[in-house]
């Protein structure tokens, strides 16, 4: 399986698609000139470091497949992980899926819909492989 890739909006980047015809840029993406992504486990990290306390929040799933050729790079970030950029407009057909993006307390958490399948062994769950 793909490594699943995620971009977190804020409602009014979110719905600017529509005029658009594609993804949104962020702010911070115009400054550094590629949209900035997650992947799944970064998403909460990235949502509680640049997100926190904010609200309308919007998670989308980016199908890594239907981005423009060569577009996606892993690039690292100053914390040495490595990160997905994509240096192109993100069409609308890469969107898989999207999903409300409420800040709890203490911070985030994934909407149940992304969470892997899990089986119960004993009293905890684990994700089905």
């Amino acid at each position: 399986m793909a490594t699943r890739i995620f971009k977190i909006y804020t409602a009014p980047q979110w719905e600017r698609r529509v005029s658009l015809g594609h993804l949104a840029w962020a702010p911070v993406d115009e400054a550094d000139g590629f949209v900035h992504l997650s992947a799944l486990d970064q998403v909460l990290t990235t949502a509680n470091k640049h997100f926190a306390r904010q609200r309308d929040l919007v998670l989308v799933e980016i199908d890594p497949a239907a981005l423009p050729a060569q577009s996606l790079r892993w690039e690292v970030s100053r914390s040495g992980d490595r990160f997905p950029h994509v240096y192109a407009s993100i069409p609308l057909e890469a969107v898989l899926d999207h999903w409300e993006f409420p800040d709890g307390d203490p911070g985030f958490a994934l909407p149940a819909a992304i969470l892997p399948p899990a089986r119960r062994i004993g009293e905890r769950l684990h994700p089905i492989p």
